[in-house]
Formats: structure tokens, C-alpha cells, sequence
């Protein structure tokens, strides 16, 4: 009797048995001595190859004595190593978290005293990123940190040494001893050739069981570390899937880390289609393109700043995508809507508004691709899973608003966070007496299923008595021919009044002038939304997280706040 798998080593195991020589992913190889073909610059990863490299995981952490309710912590770039240890601790009953390769050591040591995982995978030979060093600093400082809450002990995890696909040199293991011990993971074969022999002791599947943990953005302080049960990621795979489009045969372009809410559900989301997912550890855009084109890549989930990049690289270099679908974008920078009508224009691609967060998972909605192009570009959409909820509430009550208003979007249903990993109570105050979770994002309802992003409710200006949403003057000030950025943030001027102030840079080689913004902002929007000042800056300052860059709003406000010249100097 066929039943379906209730783990995600047990979905691989199925995708091998109905066809082994599937393409499951597609893996920048940069050792060009391999003996390996090369295509394109680039190694197929099949199905097959991912469950050999999967139970050559599983046995390593087994040995390990890593079983059920453990912690992997997996802190390497975007290769297909990457999921074949999703796919390993699955088999162990483990879970995963991924650890961002930008992190430094306040990061990692708090991910290390709140996660505690029994077994630490760490990338040797990536480019100048010193993870050894980190790693090291990171022990001392979660040692210390628990130490100072005086009710247990930190014991540091078993290093596991990855060396990167064409790495220099090979690590010594007793150089990553962190205090419980160190392997080198042996390097991945040129090419597999059978799955598992099947002697491999897999853990039973349980609903209950966590398979994946990620980090908030921590823009309130470190961030939390919100984890999944297995069986609401394989759900969500499969609605997701559905709700973009993905069928056999199809190519998801994913340059965001595995590690991140958006790289892992795109990419899965993929798998669990029958797709493929071409994998970017280091985004290089004109690299990207090659790949994108020699492969045919279908379906891009990514942020509007890469796609900005992307656009300006297939000008420079004439490299054409004709192949492309779909796009699902992050809106961080508010260049969403201007990419897609030159993707449509170019290619014939359909772009959507998306929106999730590592508590919801991504793609937890996004709109279909005949929705209205006011809405279309935008945050939001549909819910991808029919038992999905949604709610827009008071933030300050709870109690639902009535139609039209604008308030907190809260949702219900298994995509939400299901535990924080080491939560000391502070993740309760994120639910509602009713269970509802709130996501801190100001949104409106568009019917039963859908719903509007706008902004964070942080980001919300009070003028004149009215919620604004800084995107709407963004909206009119970026289609200024010199405007190439802007983000608008609110402050309190002398007389204790809010105000706005627009940060803006240039197109090139232009610099927008002040007072012609200003006075472009009062042809079209009511007089108390245009800003009281135009400053125009050489570049955002931005973050580079790990679902995409985003431009620091509290940055802003802290300049808009002191004198032209100090802010300057900032």
C-alpha cells in the first residue's frame, strides 16, 4: 500500500524511487581541475546524489549520538551540502539552524546559548569570512552569557568541517576543536552513483517534531530563533509550490542563502514540484546571469534590490532570459514595480508581490498573476493554504477593525512559528489571548484571503492626525527623472509636530535638487505628506540580511533628527 511520506527524508526517498535521475539541484562548481564534467561552470546534483550525500550525513551524526530533538547548527554557504543536511537530520529526527555567514560573534553566541546544538557545521575556505576565529570568540561569549544566568552550563558543539567546493587548502581538525571534539566532513564525491545501501537507522516520523529553526531580523534587539515542525514545512512546500506555478522540468533561480526564510521555502517549494533549484552561494549578478541562461531558469524568488542589479547586468552584457516565468519579489527598496514592467516588457514574465517572515514562513502569501497592477507589485496577496488564516486587528486592542481599515495583519495556522529555541517567555508576548500571531506589519484586508501588506507598523508617520504609509511619498518622489533611491521617515520638528523628511540618491552621475523635489512632491500629494526637507545622499545605508538588503529606516531617523551637516558624516 503507497502511503506519503511524514518526513522530508522520507519525500527524498520517494523522489528517488520515481525517478533517480531527477535534477534536484544545480551547484556552482569552482574547482575547474575536477574530473567531474562541468556544465556551464555549474555540477547537476540529481536526486540520487542528494540522498547518497544526505545518509553520508546521517551516519556522520549518528555516530555522534545526534538523534531526535537535537540541534544542527548549519553555518555554511548555498551549495546542495546545505540541504543534504536538512535532509540528514530529518533522518535523525534532528533539527536545523541555519546560521547566516555574515554573522558575527554577538550573532553566533547567542545563536549558540539559545539553539545549543549538539553538532556546529562550519565553511572552510570561503572567501575572507573567519569562521574559525568567530566561532571560537562566539563559544567564550555563550559560555560567559550562560554563566552569568547561573542556572546551567554551556557545552560547546562537536565541529564539523566543511570545506568549500573548491577551497585551497584542507582543514586541520584540531584546529576547529571548540571544547567537544572536531571532524572534517569528507568532501563531497565527484559523482554518485547509487542511494543508500539501506543500511541507515532513520527515526520514526512524528507531526510533532521540529526540522527547522530561523533567525528573526533582530531589529529589536538579537534575534529569535523561530522553529517549524516538519509536518508544517512539508505542507507549506506543497501549497507553495501550487500557488506559484512550479511544475516538472521548471528551474527556481534562488540567489538567497539556504539559511533564510525565503531561500529555504523557495527552494523547497521547488523540490517538492519536481523542479530544480540553481543554487548562488556569493551573488554576483553577471555570474547569475550566465548560469540563468545556459540553464533556463524559470522562477525567481528573491529581493527587488537584486533584481535591480540583475536588470542593469543584462543591459551591460545582452545576455537574454527569454525562459523566465515568474518572479516573486521582496519589495525592500521599493523598485518592485518598476522591475517588473521591464521583466513583462523584455521577457514576458509575471512579477508578484510576496510576503512571509521567518515566523510565518515565506511565500506564506502572494498575489496571483492577474491581479491588478496596483496591487499586484506590491506586499501581500493570497493565502497559499486554504487553512490559513488571516486577520487585520486593532494593535492596540486585538479586536478585529471593520473593513477597510487599516491595521495589524494577524495570522492563524500551521506556517506560524511553532516554538522559539531557547525562549525564556519572551515569545509569548507575539501571540494574541486567542492565539492569533501578531507580525507587527500594518496591512489592510482585500477579502477573506487576501490582504495588503503596506509597512512595518514601526514605520507608520502620524500627519496631521492620519496614518501614512512613507511608501506613498516614496511612490511619487522615485518617478523624479534624477531620483534613483528614496526613503522617507518621519521625526518631531521644534513645535513638538511630526514631520517627514526624504532621503534620496542620485541616478549616476546626477544630483537631484532639493527644492525641485519638493516642489514636484506638491504638483500630487496633499500638503502635509510632502517633506519638510529633501536630503540627497551617495548611498543608502543598508543592511545585508539574509533574505535580501534593506535600507536602515532607523538610520535615517536618527539623521533626520540632527543638524544637515552632522548627518552627513554619518
Amino acid at each position: 500500500m503507497n502511503t506519503t511520506p511524514d518526513t522530508l527524508y522520507g519525500h527524498l526517498k520517494s523522489w528517488v524511487a520515481a525517478d533517480p535521475q531527477r535534477t534536484a539541484l544545480v551547484d556552482p562548481e569552482p574547482d575547474r581541475s575536477a574530473t567531474t564534467p562541468i556544465d556551464g561552470g555549474h555540477r547537476r546534483v540529481t536526486v540520487t546524489d542528494l540522498l547518497a550525500r544526505a545518509d553520508e550525513f546521517a551516519r556522520l551524526l549518528s555516530n555522534h549520538q545526534v538523534g531526535p530533538g537535537d540541534c544542527i547548527g548549519v553555518w555554511i554557504p548555498s551549495w546542495s551540502d546545505a540541504y543534504a543536511w536538512q535532509f540528514a537530520a530529518s533522518a535523525c529526527g534532528a533539527h536545523v539552524i541555519g546560521v547566516n555567514t555574515r554573522y558575527n560573534v554577538a550573532e553566533v553566541s547567542h545563536v549558540l546559548a539559545k539553539a545549543r546544538p549538539r553538532v556546529l557545521v562550519m565553511a572552510h575556505g570561503f572567501g575572507r569570512v573567519k569562521f574559525l576565529d568567530t566561532a571560537v570568540a562566539a563559544v567564550a561569549e555563550a559560555r560567559r552569557s550562560v554563566q552569568e544566568d547561573g542556572t546551567e552550563t554551556f557545552t560547546p558543539p562537536v565541529s564539523f568541517v566543511w570545506a568549500v567546493p573548491g577551497a585551497q587548502t584542507d582543514p586541520t581538525p584540531a584546529d576547529y576543536d571548540l571544547g567537544s571534539g572536531s571532524m572534517v566532513v569528507p568532501r563531497a564525491p565527484r559523482l554518485a552513483t547509487a542511494a543508500s545501501t539501506g543500511d541507515l537507522q532513520t527515526a520514526a516520523g512524528s507531526d510533532d517534531r521540529l526540522a527547522v529553526a530561523f533567525t528573526t531580523s533582530g531589529s529589536t534587539g538579537m534575534p529569535k530563533l523561530a522553529a517549524h515542525r516538519e509536518s508544517a514545512v512539508i505542507s507549506h512546500a506543497v501549497n507553495a509550490a501550487s500557488a506559484v506555478g512550479l511544475s516538472p522540468g521548471d528551474l527556481m533561480v534562488e540567489p538567497l542563502p539556504y539559511s533564510g526564510v525565503f531561500g529555504y521555502c523557495g527552494g523547497m517549494a521547488a523540490l517538492f514540484a519536481g523542479a530544480a533549484v540553481l543554487l548562488h552561494p556569493v551573488f554576483d549578478e553577471t555570474e547569475l546571469l550566465r548560469a540563468w541562461e545556459h540553464f533556463g531558469g524559470t522562477h525567481f524568488v528573491g529581493a527587488d534590490d537584486m533584481l535591480s542589479r540583475v536588470r542593469r547586468a543584462c543591459g551591460e552584457s545582452g545576455i537574454r532570459l527569454d525562459s523566465w516565468k515568474w518572479a516573486g519579489v521582496a519589495d525592500f527598496q521599493g523598485m518592485s514595480a518598476e522591475i517588473a514592467q521591464w521583466a513583462s516588457a523584455e521577457f514576458g514574465t509575471r512579477t508578484v508581490g510576496v510576503y512571509g517572515s521567518s515566523e510565518v514562513f515565506a511565500l506564506a502569501t502572494l498575489w496571483p498573476t492577474d491581479t491588478s497592477d496596483d496591487l499586484r507589485y506590491s506586499g501581500g496577496g493570497q493565502l497559499v493554504d486554504p487553512s490559513y488564516e488571516y486577520r487585520i486587528a486593532d494593535p492596540a486592542t486585538d479586536e478585529p477593525m471593520s473593513d477597510g481599515d487599516d491595521g495589524e495583519i494577524q495570522l492563524s495556522g500551521t506556517n506560524v512559528v511553532n516554538s522559539y529555541l531557547g525562549d525564556s517567555g519572551e515569545g509569548a508576548k507575539n501571540f494574541t489571548a486567542d492565539g492569533w500571531f501578531r507580525t507587527g506589519d500594518l496591512g489592510r484586508a482585500k477579502g477573506p484571503h487576501s490582504f495588503e501588506y503596506i509597512c512595518r507598523m514601526g514605520d507608520v508617520i502620524r500627519l496631521r492626525g492620519f496614518l501614512v504609509d512613507p511608501a506613498e511619498i516614496e511612490t511619487h518622489i522615485i518617478t523624479h527623472e534624477d531620483v534613483e533611491l528614496v526613503k522617507v521617515v518621519g521625526r518631531t520638528n521644534d513645535l513638538g509636530e511630526p514631520e517627514v523628511v526624504a532621503f534620496v540618491q542620485g541616478v549616476h552621475d546626477r544630483v537631484p535638487d532639493e527644492e525641485q523635489i519638493i516642489a514636484h512632491c506638491c504638483e500630487r500629494l496633499a500638503r502635509y505628506k510632502v517633506p519638510a526637507e529633501v536630503r540627497v545622499i551617495d548611498a543608502m545605508p543598508v543592511t545585508a540580511g539574509t533574505n535580501g538588503s534593506k535600507i536602515k529606516a532607523a538610520v535615517l531617523r536618527d539623521w533626520a533628527a540632527q543638524p544637515r551637516v552632522q548627518s552627513a558624516l554619518g
